[in-house]
């Protein structure tokens, strides 16, 4: 069995990147139904992703929780895979600024210098922003629009963005220490959490994690490839629409969480919210059928 082999775990892209930032997601904790990872693992593939760089797996990860996996490559030659994170960098279409994509598991030791290790390739590579993705079970319907939420302590993205600064107290994840390192470092930083039912939480969510890249886009203002991910997620929800049919107290529960999210909603069913789901369809269609 020969090991499988990896980029150098530093580099930089082959020319300066433009204006840059960086889209990061970890598997574990801050990943329900692998929402904010399939994100980036979208991204890295519709845009076309180049890797950079993967950290060290044996500086930060147990082998008996995430295991290395083997794989046959096309001449059938058995593959050793390791466990890391991976950073790439993509340039995406009709965009004035290039982005770093991070996507890995969340360690299981050495934390602060994991972190330190994704502020090294932010500050390197020139990056102006971080945005973290993460997923959380909440009790929320599959029937409706799932929420993200948007956190940051950075005062001026507070100002610009018309976001609260985050109230979390209590245990936290990579992407939280990730988020402190970051800001530390003096890059802004953001995090965005979709929220995932709680009653159907497995893998895979395609609607979570088509509620993150909607979110991306409005951030930076360009337009995503969505390619089969509406339909997923279509598909997705008529299959925990047939699970509710069977189970009554699931239905029932469903019921419940739509009325109180329709109630809660209901001063929000404003202009403002029409006319950015309309801002979203124009820039779909201008932009072409190749943006999917």
């Amino acid at each position: 069995m020969t090991e499988q082999p990896g980029p150098p775990t530093a580099g930089r892209p082959p020319f300066p990147l433009r204006d840059p930032v960086v889209i990061a997601a970890f598997e574990g904790w801050n990943d329900a139904g692998e929402a904010a990872s399939q994100a980036v693992a979208h991204l890295h593939r519709v845009w076309g992703a180049h890797e950079l760089a993967e950290f060290d797996p044996e500086e930060y990860h147990d082998f008996q929780v995430n295991r290395p996996t083997v794989h046959l490559d096309d001449d059938g030659r058995r593959q050793l895979v390791w466990p890391t994170t991976r950073v790439s960098w993509a340039r995406p279409p009709d965009s004035a600024r290039d982005v770093l994509l991070v996507r890995g598991i969340e360690p299981s030791m050495r934390w602060k210098t994991y972190a330190r290790e994704v502020v090294e390739h932010a500050r390197g590579n020139g990056a102006s922003l971080v945005l973290t993705l993460g997923a959380l079970l909440a009790d929320v319907p599959h029937t409706r629009p799932l929420p993200v939420t948007s956190t940051t302590d950075d005062d001026d993205l507070i100002d610009r963005l018309a976001i609260e600064r985050s109230r979390y107290e209590g245990p936290t994840g990579i992407v939280g220490v990730v988020q402190e390192f970051v800001s530390a470092a003096g890059i802004p930083a953001l995090s965005l959490w979709a929220a995932v039912p709680h009653y159907v939480g497995q893998p895979p969510s395609p609607k979570g994690t088509l509620a993150l890249l909607h979110r991306v886009e409005e951030l930076l203002d360009i337009a995503i490839p969505l390619e089969d991910l509406p339909e997923d997620a279509r598909a997705w929800e008529r299959g925990v629409d047939e699970l509710a049919e069977e189970d009554t107290e699931i239905a029932e529960y469903v019921q419940q969480l739509e009325e109180a999210k329709d109630t809660a909603e209901l001063p929000e069913a404003s202009g403002e919210a029409i006319a950015r789901e309309f801002e979203r369809y124009l820039r779909r269609r201008d932009d072409g059928p190749r943006r999917g």
